[in-house]
């Protein structure tokens, strides 16, 4: 059973401080896609937009939560973290924005989930979507690594 929208906010403020100072809030929660938002104030810079580290952790954020939740719902709690990522972005994000994570190919997921229970150590790919004002943003690319036990 996944998680709620607000446990996992509750979970990312409580173990990930920075998504709190960030005002990260969690809008929705699906096996296929998890939904972020966070507002320009607390992560703009000097030329009034969203500074691209905050841009980019609330992606980073975003794709985390979405294997986080998944390997949870599946019984196989990990270790995870990002081995490595790219981010690109395709106009300046100008007040709150969104970030929507999905797997780079779902088809994967089984032999993550495999990989992982075989060898207690899996990789998988996310990709994640910003938007502001209901146009594209940015993209974030990157790979997870699960460790197990």
């Amino acid at each position: 059973m996944l998680v709620t929208p607000l446990e996992l906010e509750q979970y990312l403020h409580r173990h990930i401080p920075l998504s709190q100072a960030m005002q990260v809030s969690v809008l929705e929660v699906q096996p296929q896609h998890v939904i972020l938002s966070a507002p320009l104030e607390p992560n703009i810079n000097h030329r009034d937009t969203v500074f691209g580290g905050s841009a980019t952790a609330v992606a980073i954020l975003a794709a985390w939560s979405l294997v986080h939740i998944r390997l949870v719902d599946a019984g196989l709690p990990s270790r995870l973290v990002i081995q490595r990522n790219t981010m690109s972005f395709s106009q300046p994000i100008t007040g709150a924005f969104t970030a929507q994570s999905s797997l780079a190919d779902e088809a994967r997921w089984k032999t993550f989930e495999q990989t992982l229970a075989r060898r207690t150590r899996a990789r998988i790919s996310v990709a994640c979507d910003l938007c502001c004002a209901g146009k594209q943003a940015g993209r974030f690319e990157g790979d997870f690594v699960a460790l197990n036990g």
